[in-house]
């Protein structure tokens, strides 16, 4: 193999672990950042910090590789997807669970560093990350399935900390879930033509005429939970100023997908992305100024 075969297959591999879009290592690591936060209330261990982040960009890779394997026969048939490496052979089968094996050992490679609590989770978002792409064979609504899946570095952040998960992890998991079904759905709305010819399910298709409401509603749900954790751990104007921004921005998302255009929507799924942001400023800011004061 030739130095332009190898940047080539260097390509495949890279688009086949989505490292060209980005989009979701941040809905993934959002979450698992917002658990860092509380669990160290406000002050993260960086190095901690820079392994959840690793681990985080490991793991969405491997999830995307699997996700490939799985969809191998259906990519091909949707618009959006017919151009992945897997769909058009530029990776074989097996090099993709070889890629997809490999980034999940050095992801439990990093998970080993932490305590015992922490590995034993760290098998169940393996199983909750090989298992998510055969959900939409069967799940009317796999979106959920998928909100615990990018939410699971929660609790393996609180247990990371504290060698413990308290209530409040799991109630922040529940608000992810929310949010995930949100843009996801999104996400799902644009492919939604293709994957009724395939037979595929999602939530765009099961909430039909009612997707941009059950959309706004799971955003309102998660803002609500987030709220409440705020007042639970006695959260000052700081965090809900933030959680103000992120509001006005799901806002803007509704003002986005209300005409279900196919570009829209893929457009208000990324700005996702803002949204997390935006409440993960809000735990900073609320331990940057208490600390501060």
């Amino acid at each position: 193999m030739n130095t332009q075969q190898i940047i080539k297959k260097l390509d495949a591999y890279e688009r086949l672990m989505r490292l060209d879009k980005p989009i979701g290592i941040l809905l993934l690591l959002w979450p698992t950042l917002w658990a860092l936060w509380i669990a160290s209330r406000g002050k993260p261990d960086w190095i901690v910090v820079l392994i959840f982040v690793t681990g985080t960009v490991l793991m969405r890779s491997a999830g995307c590789v699997m996700n490939d394997i799985a969809d191998r026969k259906y990519d091909g048939l949707v618009e959006r997807t017919k151009n992945r490496p897997l769909a058009t052979g530029e990776v074989s089968v097996k090099e993709a669970y070889l890629l997809a094996a490999g980034l999940s050992l050095l992801a439990f490679c990093l998970v080993l560093l932490f305590n015992k609590t922490t590995i034993l989770l760290s098998f169940a978002a393996l199983f909750l990350a090989v298992s998510y792409p055969f959900t939409k064979r069967f799940l009317a609504i796999p979106q959920a399935y998928l909100g615990i899946a990018f939410g699971f570095g929660i609790p393996m952040a609180f247990a990371a900390v504290n060698d413990y998960i308290p209530p409040i992890a799991w109630i922040l998991l529940a608000a992810n879930v929310f949010w995930a079904i949100a843009y996801d759905t999104e996400y799902a709305m644009v492919d939604r033509d293709d994957d009724l010819k395939i037979g595929i399910k999602s939530s765009a298709i099961f909430f039909g005429k009612y997707d941009v409401i059950v959309v706004m509603f799971c955003y309102m749900a998660m803002l609500s939970l987030m709220a409440y954790i705020g007042q639970s751990l006695g959260y000052g104007q700081y965090y809900y100023l933030c959680l103000l921004l992120a509001l006005a921005l799901v806002i803007v998302q509704y003002k986005t997908i209300k005409k279900r255009l196919k570009a829209d929507c893929f457009k208000a799924f990324l700005h996702n992305n803002w949204i997390g942001l935006a409440i993960f400023l809000g735990f900073v800011a609320q331990y940057y100024f208490k600390y501060s004061a």
